[in-house]
């Protein structure tokens, strides 16, 4: 993977659409039951749009009613990183990839078994590899 921690603005706005900078850069995100992948069955590996790291296996994907993508776990330990968000007079886990640092989305604790964690993210900060 290149090092795109390092990549400015204007080199994630040659990568990126619009709206792909505006969620994976800015901290954006898309309207519910908008997104590509918010109905997606299909058996596969779902990348990081910014940087393609491997963040969720779509076997731990589930239909949550939230409108976005829900995984109950990343793909390992090491592919997400959470931190405090209390933007919105909300105070929530904000899930960003750990490569690149592209925004995904939050992180509750409000998931089915075996984890009881939801993580939901924006389609369009995902790229689906399917098997």
């Amino acid at each position: 993977m290149t090092n795109t921690r390092q990549f400015d603005d204007e080199q994630w706005r040659e990568q990126l659409t619009p709206d792909e900078f505006r969620i994976c850069r800015q901290k954006g995100t898309e309207p519910p039951f908008s997104g590509a992948y918010c109905d997606e069955k299909a058996a596969g590996i779902y990348h990081c749009k910014c940087c393609h790291q491997p963040l969720f296996d779509a076997a731990a994907k589930y239909d949550s009613g939230s409108g976005w993508p829900s995984y109950y776990q990343a793909i390992d330990e090491n592919a997400v990183d959470e931190c405090s968000d209390t933007s919105h007079g909300m105070r929530r886990t904000e899930i960003t990839c750990s490569h690149c640092g592209a925004h995904l989305g939050h992180l509750f604790d409000d998931g089915p078994e075996p984890t009881g964690l939801r993580y939901c993210v924006n389609s369009a900060s995902l790229q689906l590899e399917p098997f």
